[in-house]
């Protein structure tokens, strides 16, 4: 029997689109389903000014399809230089949706990262006074802390006396991985919040490294065990409106993944949602999703929830394309590992 399931208009609150031919490959998947987007800034070099917003946005609009209707929400890369003045005109022009904060060397292009948070405190005690949001790469680089456990040394060494010192900062813990961080944004105020991807939700460490090493399954923050998994879909079908959808949807080339030193990322822009609807359908959850996807985002943002719909469909498995071609070269999209019965019904 065919089911169908119709939610707002989803929108995606991390997101890479890169540049030039690439973003041209894989912007159509994220615009055929999704309505706005958290757009990074880690580009090479990496948009730290409102100039570089604004020349960013104006090549992602440039690359829409016609026929497709799609808002990327700009970032700000902050770095110990950022001016505060420059964030805060581009925030109050609306050009702007959020500022991302990456520990220096932590993951992808984070080379112009933060080293010494005390340089940054006066840009993000601006941030705090006019409302604009931090969004962090919640991981330290401290060599001596193992790849596993550098999400919650974060927690305790960065994030916490952070939100402490400036309790008034909004600031969004991107792409969770652990059961510490899911028990951290729980026990806080509504000023912290949590994107979760697809792909946390559906492997663990035990896809990338048994039976020889995955590439297309590496990502960072790394996925962690299983018991960490499992809280992760706890949070996210609970309702739980801290929690909503970032997939940190990542392209790389495929030799720049299937190499001697592969590239940390994952696509998943063109099945994420028939990946998020067999979770929560797993977990007998649908009612959930809509929250998951498209209210509790914007509620954190400050922004209205989309009024267009979108309509999910159950029934044969969907056949989707192994990699996605793009003038960069071949992307693999993420594989779940099981079919997917639910798919987005074209209109």
């Amino acid at each position: 029997m065919t089911q169908t399931l119709t939610l707002r208009r989803p929108d995606d609150w991390h997101l890479h689109l890169r540049d030039g031919a690439m973003m041209e490959g894989v912007l159509p998947e994220t615009a055929r389903h999704f309505a706005r987007a958290i757009v990074m800034p880690n580009l090479v070099p990496p948009v730290v000014t409102a100039d570089d917003a604004r020349a960013y946005r104006g090549r992602i609009l440039a690359a829409l399809p016609g026929g497709l209707r799609f808002t990327p929400l700009m970032t700000l890369y902050l770095t110990e230089a950022t001016d505060p003045d420059d964030l805060t005109a581009a925030h109050a022009s609306g050009l702007i949706a959020a500022v991302k904060l990456y520990p220096a060397g932590a993951t992808t292009n984070s080379a112009s990262g933060v080293q010494d948070f005390d340089k940054v405190r006066p840009v993000l005690e601006r941030m705090a006074e006019i409302g604009c949001p931090l969004c962090v790469h919640g991981e330290v680089t401290d060599p001596e802390i193992d790849i596993f456990d550098r999400e919650t040394v974060f927690i305790d060494r960065v994030l916490d006396p952070l939100r402490r010192a400036i309790p008034d900062l909004r600031v969004v813990m991107e792409h969770l991985t652990t059961a510490q961080g899911v028990a951290y944004v729980q026990a806080s105020d509504s000023n912290l919040a949590a994107t979760v991807t697809p792909h946390h939700l559906i492997i663990n460490r035990n896809h990338i490294l048994v039976g020889g090493v995955k590439p297309h399954y590496y990502c960072l923050p790394v996925a962690k065990r299983e018991t960490h998994r499992l809280e992760l879909v706890s949070a996210a079908t609970s309702g739980d409106a801290r929690f909503f959808l970032g997939t940190d949807s990542a392209p790389h080339t495929d030799p720049n993944k299937e190499c001697a030193c592969g590239c940390a990322g994952i696509f998943s822009a063109t099945n994420t949602l028939s990946c998020l609807a067999e979770v929560f359908d797993g977990e007998g959850a649908l009612d959930k999703l809509e929250a998951f996807v498209a209210l509790n985002g914007p509620a954190f943002y400050g922004l209205p929830a989309n009024e267009e719909t979108i309509t999910l469909v159950k029934g044969a498995p969907v056949p989707y394309p192994a990699k996605i071609e793009t003038g960069a070269g071949p992307v693999t999209l993420f594989d779940p590992g099981f079919p997917l019965h639910w798919r987005v019904q074209e209109t």
